[in-house]
């Protein structure tokens, strides 16, 4: 554990957060951390299961005087998203993330901090550990691979939980209480391309585009940040008109969930044409970093002369991939016409890979209106159709509808007037919880989510800011101990 975060209150909850930072865990590889928490509860005397998608639960009976509140369900994910700077020599399946204080925030080295959700984790072991914080019963459900595919939550079985109130812990903005999220989907394209060989008289070049922000694609996407892929695609459809440039690869983004953050091509030139093309590509980086200059100082869309590519991509394919990537939309594409600032529908275009034989787009779209998000998800399909490609549709997940007349909500936001002083805000997401999942398996269960300011999740910017981590153990603290009565029929 960093011995920085040893000086952090409250104690326990940085104490856990720093030997959670130390356990690998990405995705679908969250084997480490799960036998960290299975040894945690056995060693703690509590009941703890293990279900059969992986998700571990582990129950800790009511302190003395409170054994007839309700339960409470206790929610995190035990997955991390897994990225770095370019010029970050990390192995998420091995190395530990290297948490350190800057100001009041919280940061890791190179990659991102993994407090999404690892705050939430640190809270449910101080929790299962104190002896002295008066709670009824309760039960900490740690869900995997939350990520990249909501695996754990599709997986919860209907009969595994007996609390009827649930608290997540996945929220990254504290004095904001959410009580709804957005449903999603992923839209997956593969387009196949023949390998040709490198003419006569070209010069080759590699060009990137980096110092980009990133982040959330669900929380971040109203926030005007560049995507990587889209600023590389434009600059590559210009050189191939002006140019006759051609393309080898087109390396863009990463994961999913987040907006690309870097992208790259390796490209061929005619000889006539290269002084022509680098003044170009020179004069395209000013133009793309005074388009995002308020929202992306640290755009660079920089070249480089490279060898020549073993092979290009035949010419059939390559106009086809550049006029679909500029045509696919990504970004807001409704505000909610009920909630106020509140994004409705939105797609990302998250990553572009090329592989032997094929390149790989995948997109995800989100909306709080089911019908909304299949017609978003559609007009992706459809652009690519246009362009030959085969797109194929994860199953989604559900949007979580909003309860406002929710129990636990007003226990909550009575406890934080009372704890601070003024009124939480309630919202509801446009990023997508488990929150949805959960409730169609527990269609009684009341939930709300919170939790303490994290910045650019999903990148390596990613950070915690520290007095909020303080108020998020307090609001639960409190919540907890105003749970009222089990009603008895």
């Amino acid at each position: 554990m960093s011995k920085e975060l040893n000086d952090l209150q409250p104690a326990r909850l940085w104490h856990y957060f720093g030997e959670i930072c130390t356990i690998p865990r990405p995705s679908k590889k969250e084997e480490k951390i799960a036998a960290y928490l299975v040894a945690f509860g056995e060693k703690q005397g509590l009941e703890t299961i293990v279900d059969e998608t992986g998700n571990i639960l582990i129950r800790k009976p009511a302190t003395k005087g409170m054994e007839n509140r309700k339960t409470v369900v206790l929610q995190s994910h035990i997955d991390m998203v897994c990225e770095k700077n370019s010029d970050t020599l990390h192995d998420f399946d091995t190395d530990p993330i290297l948490p350190y204080i800057d100001g009041e925030w919280v940061k890791a080295k190179g990659t991102t901090l993994g407090a999404d959700d690892g705050i939430g984790i640190a809270a449910q072991l101080a929790l299962l550990e104190a002896s002295d914080i008066s709670h009824g019963p309760i039960e900490c459900l740690f869900t995997v691979d939350e990520e990249t595919g909501l695996t754990g939550a599709f997986g919860l079985k209907p009969d595994l939980l007996k609390g009827s109130i649930l608290l997540n812990l996945d929220s990254e903005d504290e004095g904001e209480i959410f009580i709804g999220c957005a449903g999603g989907k992923d839209t997956l394209i593969t387009m196949n391309y023949s390998k040709v060989p490198v003419g006569a008289n070209q010069d080759g070049y590699v060009v990137m585009v980096s110092g980009l922000k990133g982040g959330h694609s669900g929380d971040d996407i109203n926030k005007g940040l560049g995507n990587a892929n889209k600023i590389l695609n434009r600059l590559l459809w210009e050189a191939t008109h002006r140019f006759e440039m051609r393309l080898s690869l087109f390396d863009g983004g990463n994961l999913r969930n987040a907006i690309a953050r870097e992208a790259k091509a390796m490209v061929t030139v005619p000889k006539r044409f290269t002084s022509e093309f680098e003044a170009f590509a020179t004069s395209y980086n000013l133009i793309a970093r005074n388009e995002f200059k308020v929202t992306e100082p640290g755009l660079n869309v920089q070249f480089k002369k490279t060898d020549l590519p073993d092979y290009l991509f035949d010419v059939s394919t390559q106009e086809r991939l550049l006029n679909a990537l500029y045509a696919c939309p990504h970004g807001v594409i409704a505000m909610s016409a009920d909630i106020p600032d509140f994004v409705e529908t939105s797609t990302n275009l998250a990553s572009v890979k090329t592989l032997d034989n094929k390149i790989e787009i995948t997109t995800s779209q989100r909306s709080s209106v089911e019908s909304a998000k299949d017609n978003v998800a559609n007009m992706v399909v459809a652009v690519f159709n246009l362009a030959g490609g085969k797109s194929v549709h994860s199953d989604g997940y559900p949007g979580w509808t909003p309860n406002p007349h929710s129990e636990v909500l007003e226990i909550s936001q009575e406890a934080y007037v009372r704890l601070f002083g003024n009124e939480p805000r309630v919202l509801a997401i446009h990023a997508g919880l488990e929150c949805g999942l959960i409730g169609e398996k527990y269609p009684g269960m009341d939930m709300i989510s919170y939790g303490p300011t994290i910045k650019g999740a999903h990148s390596p910017d990613e950070r915690l800011l520290i007095p909020t981590a303080q108020k998020f153990w307090d609001l639960t603290l409190e919540i907890l101990k105003d749970i009222p009565e089990e009603t008895i029929a």
